[in-house]
């Protein structure tokens, strides 16, 4: 017995430790203040205070958006499936890589103009004021899902400018209980 008292002590102690993780991973649900993260159609539509008709409206957009994205991501990967499969295939060449990442290419761009068009049928469905936020919304949300990309805010490296001390214009301030509730961008 004493030779398996260490098995048997170790054993509880797995058996406590995978109860643990598996009420913190899968049963506690999120742990954000007991607030659950707003998705983004929910989030525009409180923030944007849409009437029945437009969310009625949007819902039916939403769907055909999300239906048309999930395809175009769908053909993406198959075409990126097909081009990493190609490194077992002796005859696989340059051109037909260069011919996938084109086609690729293409698929991506489809997809950022199914975004733009849906953001613009979305502004197609509000008010003047409604309006107002909405850009609002697509500019704050803009500046997020862009942080590390690009150039340094202010200008080309080197160009001095007069806003800040250090010659860059700092961004401008968010508000906090906004940006806590605002969704991913959406890509």
């Amino acid at each position: 017995m004493s030779k398996k008292l260490p098995l048997y002590i170790l054993l509880v102690f797995l058996i406590v430790v995978n109860g643990f993780f598996l009420y913190n991973y899968l049963g506690a649900g999120p742990k954000n203040n007991g607030k659950e993260p707003m998705r983004p159609k929910m989030f525009l539509t409180k923030e944007l205070g849409f009437n029945l008709a437009q969310k009625a409206r949007f819902d039916v957009l939403d769907k055909k958006h999300h239906k048309r994205m999930q395809n175009i991501s769908s053909d993406i990967r198959v075409l990126k499936d097909d081009m990493f499969n190609g490194f077992s295939d002796a005859s696989f060449d340059e051109s037909k890589i260069i011919a996938l990442t084109k086609l690729i290419g293409e698929k991506e761009a489809a997809k950022d103009l199914e975004v733009y068009r849906y953001f613009s049928k979305i502004k197609e469905i509000c008010t003047a004021e409604q309006q107002e936020t909405f850009n609002r919304i697509l500019k704050d949300a803009l500046r997020r899902g862009d942080r590390g990309q690009g150039p340094p805010p202010g200008g080309r490296p080197g160009e001095m400018r007069e806003d800040g001390p250090d010659g860059h214009r700092p961004p401008p301030p968010m508000d906090g209980e906004r940006m806590e509730q605002m969704p991913p961008p959406i890509h």
